[in-house]
């Protein structure tokens, strides 16, 4: 089992930058997919983004290609989105979730880090 601890939401400004840091323990991540998700208030959660911890590989949904940018730091075991260009409909908690390659439930999740984009 994997722990998860989100980090660096906050209120921004439209058309601000936000980093969230996503920080794992209990094992390494090596063979894990690790991704980013968020729930909006009313709304039901919504996938944002997910890379392949051994290889590197992305994936964005529509909603967010272009603007932010999921990567990892091994040495730090700590997966991070960086978010630029928000707009307001990006606010939501953002949850770091993983699961093992080859699977296809995230088993692992985070507490969640709320976002909130003002216009």
């Amino acid at each position: 089992q994997v722990q998860l601890v989100e980090s660096g939401g906050g209120l921004v400004q439209a058309g601000a930058s936000l980093k969230l840091s996503c920080a794992a323990s209990g094992r390494t991540l090596s063979g894990y997919h690790m991704a980013w998700f968020r729930q909006a208030p009313g709304k039901e959660r919504e996938f944002v983004t997910r890379i392949n911890w051994s290889e590197g590989n992305t994936f964005y949904s529509n909603s967010v290609k272009g603007r932010f940018t999921i990567s990892r730091d091994a040495a730090k075991n700590t997966v991070y989105l960086q978010m630029n260009s928000l707009k307001p409909e990006d606010t939501a908690v953002y949850y770091c979730a993983a699961r093992i390659a080859g699977t296809y439930e995230y088993t692992d999740w985070g507490q969640g880090t709320q976002v909130t984009v003002s216009s």
